[in-house]
Formats: C-alpha cells, structure tokens, sequence
C-alpha cells in the first residue's frame, strides 16, 4: 500500500520524480550496433516482404481473408521494423541470427497498427490481430 501511495503521489503533484540513471547514451548506441550486425538469412528478408504485402487487400499476395477483412495494410516501412524488431528480439534471446520465430515474436507489436479491418472484420470480431495471427498460420505452414 505504500509503494502504491508513493507512485500516487508522485504522479499527482506538480513536482517531479526523482530519477535515476539505468542506462548511458553510449551504451545504447552500442547496443543499437549490436543490433544492426545480428545477421538476417535471405529467406527471412522474403518472409517479411511476403508477409507485409499479403496485409493489402489489392495486393496480388493477398490472402482471400485479407481481402474479405481489411481496407488498409501495411507500407513498406512495415517491413523494416520487422527486421529492426526480429534482430533485437534475436538478440534478447541470445541467438547469432534471426529466425522465423523471431519475425513471429514481433509481428503483432509491428503490424497491429498499420492493417485497418473494414466493417465486415468488425462486424465478425476480427481485428488486425487476427489477420496476423492468420498471416503467421500461412507462413508457418508454407515452412
């Protein structure tokens, strides 16, 4: 209870939180360098590209759900944070390179804000989530 009434009124009141230093700006780049070399198979680059255009409903890629469910997918720079997003998560899990389960991993925090669903989505329940989730299932299988 008192933790609980520290953050209350520290979040309530006009002055501001004392805060401590966890982390360094050069550590983060280094981090970010660390990143950036964690290699990525070619097939996974054709993974992400095929994925990100079967979210677009006119795409020749697109899946009859796509088409049936969303108005509006994901642009090209999707595809990048794909990459950007399975290279850390790699990372984290302390893997040399990025797999399919690291595109998996991110793909809903990447994805999720850029597919709009159109009324008949909404209308049967389905969200971006669940175009994803049905976009992961194809690939999943293709492998």
């Amino acid at each position: 209870a008192a933790e609980e009434k520290r953050i209350a009124q520290e979040t309530t009141s006009k002055s501001a939180p004392t805060l401590e230093k966890l982390i360094g700006g050069e550590e983060i780049l280094r981090f970010q360098e660390v990143v950036q070399r964690v290699p990525v198979p070619d097939h996974i680059y054709d993974t992400a590209v095929e994925m990100v255009r079967q979210t677009r409903p006119n795409s020749e890629e697109a899946p009859d759900f796509v088409k049936q469910w969303v108005s509006w997918g994901a642009g090209p720079r999707a595809i990048q944070y794909l990459i950007r997003g399975a290279k850390a998560h790699a990372v984290l899990k302390g893997s040399y390179m990025v797999r399919f389960e690291d595109l998996e991993a991110v793909a809903e925090s990447v994805l999720a804000h850029r597919i709009l669903t159109n009324f008949q989505a909404q209308a049967e329940g389905r969200t971006s989530r669940t175009v994803i989730e049905s976009l992961i299932e194809l690939q999943t299988k293709k492998a």
